[in-house]
């Protein structure tokens, strides 16, 4: 990812190394055409064959799959625009009753889409490198963007179009650092009507584009502003809801947006604070039993470890958690990020608090979802190479959030795919990156912090190990019992099938738990009046 460093005028389109990453990322999306499908896939395929073969006024009640709509309307509206071609190449795949349909016709269909819509992530990352003070640092930012590890296992397998969203997003905050603040909060609207998720960062939005667009130093209104920016707003919620709120149907859409009966953690925790708490029930849990402490025990969470895709999560000794719980944590902390921003509301410090918020949202937030951990690892790649402690921030949030998404996938093939291609891309980006940051200890702290902290990153190779070597020793154990006469129990062997991703949880959430940690402190107590080397407008 070391790129040339020679400047590209506005007037090019691609500099060589441009077109370099743009073809390899091509080819190395392509050649993945045949690999593993998540259920991903054929939810994107129904939502084509929902929105070509049913009206508008059917979107959002159609039950024929258990994959039902439940995104906003501008991402079902996204959805009918593509399944226009799609049922041109083949009716088949807009068929509502074909489901599971996986010829290799959806598969180049959906695949292509994906690859050709993260082209506005792209040239989002261009624009930021065109703007940019330091041209070969900002390169090397944007071209571990556009081919970050996140994207290749969400999108390109696992199969979801977030590269064309975080588009979206690094446009708005493109905007906001070229100083087109109004331009950056229509896009964000526009954002939150493709996809929901993105509510975590909103409050950075509101408190940013209040503070320093709508409201004069002094703190009266600018009315022309706030008018403009509100107008906007309001007329993309309107464009994306006022077809379902002329028929009646905006209950209705917002229980398919909001399904509040799901619980605390996904069927896979999330590496938050949540699966640091729920591990350390189920070992309390194990040693109430193996010592017989007399603990009160709530024997509906004896048998719930995470049942996160249906139901809720029982905590068998701890208290349980309740979505009020989770929401009254998260708005506070973000409070604490939004009232600095409200003082101080510059570029920068507007960047790394929609980082916090999402950060906060995500360790907190009630059933997240792993793939979330993105509304991180995004915008703290923009400010990676804003000093050394953002830098160090960034590795170990990196590391961690990269490597709790290799669950995803679980097929042999995949696996070692996403292992060496994060292992490369990692080393690409840390070794001109650190050079660039790099600071001498100012004292034995600093020295033991930064120790503790290589040894942390140096236990995911050992971490990788016992994941990829568990269900070979767990396959032999499970022989070993079964021919053992009269030895017929086999309970053991399958409750141990969720330890690999329960340490994978917990593991790496202490290191996204210690990133933000490190994210907040720098915050809270830097000068947010420092011009940050990447940034054109402050």
């Amino acid at each position: 990812m070391q790129l040339d460093a020679s400047s590209v005028s506005e007037t090019s389109w691609l500099h060589p190394s441009e077109w370099d990453i743009l073809v390899l990322s091509t080819v190395i999306k392509v050649l993945l055409f045949p690999a593993y499908r998540s259920t991903d896939f054929e939810v994107h395929r129904n939502w084509l064959a929902i929105t070509h073969s049913l009206p508008i006024s059917q979107w959002y009640y159609d039950t024929s799959s258990q994959w039902t709509l439940d995104y906003p309307p501008f991402f079902a509206y996204f959805e009918k625009i593509l399944s226009i071609p799609a049922s041109v190449i083949d009716p088949r795949i807009v068929d509502l009753n074909n489901l599971n349909y996986d010829s290799w016709s959806i598969i180049l269909f959906q695949r292509t889409t994906v690859i050709i819509t993260e082209l506005v992530l792209g040239a989002a990352l261009l624009k930021f490198i065109r703007g940019a003070v330091d041209q070969p640092t900002q390169r090397i930012i944007s071209a571990s963007l556009f081919l970050h590890p996140g994207f290749l296992i969400i999108d390109h397998i696992h199969f979801q179009y977030n590269g064309f969203m975080f588009g979206i997003l690094l446009w708005s905050i493109l905007m906001a650092r070229n100083g087109n603040k109004l331009a950056s909060g229509i896009l964000f609207a526009v954002l939150l009507n493709f996809k929901h998720i993105y509510m975590y960062l909103a409050p950075a939005y509101f408190i940013y584009l209040l503070r320093s667009f709508c409201l004069w130093p002094s703190g009266q209104i600018e009315i022309k502003n706030f008018l403009a920016l509100a107008n906007a707003v309001i007329a993309i919620f309107i464009a994306s809801l006022a077809p379902f709120a002329l028929m009646g149907q905006i209950h209705q859409l917002m229980s398919r947006l909001f399904p509040f009966t799901r619980g605390l953690n996904h069927a896979y925790w999330a590496p938050n604070a949540w699966a640091l708490i729920t591990a350390a029930d189920r070992v309390l849990l194990k040693y109430a039993k193996s010592t017989g402490q007399n603990f009160h025990i709530n024997m509906a969470g004896v048998s719930s470890t995470s049942r996160g895709l249906v139901g809720d999560t029982v905590f068998a000794v701890l208290p349980n958690i309740k979505p009020l719980h989770t929401f009254t944590i998260t708005i506070a902390l973000q409070s604490i990020v939004l009232i600095k921003l409200w003082f101080h509301p510059t570029y920068k410090s507007f960047l790394t608090a929609l980082t916090l918020c999402g950060y906060s949202s995500y360790l907190f937030g009630w059933h997240v979802h792993e793939k979330a951990v993105l509304l991180i690892l995004v915008p703290l790649s923009l400010l990676a190479a804003e000093r050394h402690a953002y830098f160090r921030t960034f590795v170990i949030a990196t590391v961690a959030g990269v490597f709790s998404l290799f669950p995803l996938l679980f097929t042999p093939a995949e696996s070692v795919i996403e292992v060496i291609y994060s292992i490369v891309w990692f080393a690409l980006l840390y070794i001109p990156l650190s050079k660039r940051v790099y600071e001498f200890p100012k004292s034995l702290s600093y020295v033991i912090l930064d120790v503790l902290e290589k040894l942390y990153l140096g236990g995911f190779i050992f971490l990788q190990i016992f994941v990829a070597s568990f269900p070979v020793y767990a396959s032999w154990n499970s022989r070993r019992k079964i021919e053992e006469p009269g030895n017929l129990n086999t309970s053991d062997s399958s409750a141990m099938e969720f330890l690999p991703l329960m340490v994978t949880s917990v593991y790496c959430a202490i290191g996204m738990v210690w990133g933000f940690m490190r994210l907040i402190f720098i915050y809270l107590n830097e000068d947010t009046t420092y011009q940050g080397q990447l940034s054109t407008i402050q």
